[in-house]
């Protein structure tokens, strides 16, 4: 121990200079949060962090989804649309008997495990489209999944349409399923259970299964992995289904967690998750990344976003700072990148 801690200290100023620069956005990041706690020490609470992690929640469960594409040197634009897809097929048909404005108004009561079945079924089915494109015609990610976000859009417009009460937001939901996902156990809320069940989850099937060694090694050299007998189309294709079926999950407690699901619930929330990732170490030069990371990328953005939200900070500025972050994380990620290359 006393080794370790003197060969920390003794480190060179050029040693120095390179673990601040590699660190420099964490640095940043914990600034802002000591610079909110002095301002404002009441957010240094059970009930402030008992928020943070709710919120947290349906966040990380996306930001999984997207991490393991980034790992793949790819990106999901498609992941807020895919979410409010999600959303609002829950919502649809998790509406309560007595409800006036009900999407089916003759449809009886469903298990709560069916629309999200569906839900994962749906966002898993486009979500594997975008994998086959990807892998068969060696699109870029990038605009892969910028077509079917536009197109995901569409079909769930039309759909959002169809329902009996018309173009409206989708309320009423049975008190079933609101308990399920914003109750709590124990005194622990289950939105904070269901992320901890998808960590757990995430970190087997990316630590200790065969399609966890393959993504790594696709997203690290895919023409290396092909000549080692990894079926890359396979592993890219599984990748997005199990992205998708996140995304389906996320849909399903988030439509709950707000209340209500409309043809606009998810939007934007790609950018978060992708930032998220980025921030948590997930390198788009593909092959890096950790569930840990993910987890203090979730962290770290959302104490930012409740913290600058808690000070009455005005939004515009919060994106403007969000931004700044964004770039500064990508810029240092790409510098490592180059260096190693």
């Amino acid at each position: 121990m006393i080794k370790a801690v003197g060969k920390f200290f003794s480190k060179t100023s050029d040693e120095w200079k390179e673990l601040i620069i590699n660190n420099a956005i964490y640095i940043v990041i914990f600034s802002i949060i000591i610079f909110i706690i002095a301002n404002e020490p009441q957010f240094v609470s059970i009930a402030v962090f008992r928020n943070i992690l709710t919120q947290s929640s349906v966040r990380l469960i996306l930001a999984f989804g997207v991490a393991g594409i980034i790992i793949l040197q790819g990106t999901d634009l498609s992941l807020g649309r895919s979410v409010g897809f999600a959303a609002v097929i829950s919502a649809s048909l998790l509406q309560r008997p007595e409800y006036a404005a009900r999407f089916y108004p003759e449809m009886a009561q469903l298990p709560l495990f069916v629309p999200i079945l569906i839900a994962i079924f749906v966002c898993a089915f486009f979500s594997a489209i975008n994998g086959w494109v990807v892998a068969k015609f060696q699109i870029h990610p990038f605009l892969a999944t910028m077509g079917m976000m536009i197109t995901l859009y569409g079909i769930l417009s039309i759909y959002f349409a169809s329902g009996a009460p018309g173009p409206q937001p989708i309320g009423g939901f049975d008190v079933r399923y609101t308990e399920l996902v914003i109750g709590s156990t124990l005194g622990i809320p289950n939105l904070v259970i269901f992320a901890a069940v998808a960590s757990v989850l995430v970190w087997i099937l990316w630590n200790k299964t065969v399609f966890g060694k393959n993504m790594y090694a696709v997203g690290g050299n895919p023409e290396a992995a092909k000549v080692s007998g990894v079926n890359v189309m396979r592993t890219t294709i599984l990748v997005y289904i199990l992205a998708g079926a996140l995304y389906g999950v996320g849909g399903y407690l988030e439509a709950a967690r707000i209340g209500s699901a409309n043809n606009g619930t998810g939007f934007g929330y790609e950018l978060d998750a992708i930032a998220a990732c980025v921030v948590g170490g997930i390198s788009f030069s593909g092959g890096i990344g950790k569930v840990s990371g993910a987890i203090a990328g979730v962290l770290m953005f959302t104490i930012i976003s409740y913290g600058m939200t808690f000070m009455g900070m005005d939004m515009n500025y919060q994106y403007i700072l969000k931004g700044v972050i964004i770039v500064a994380a990508v810029a240092l990620d790409t510098k490592k990148y180059l260096k190693k290359s």
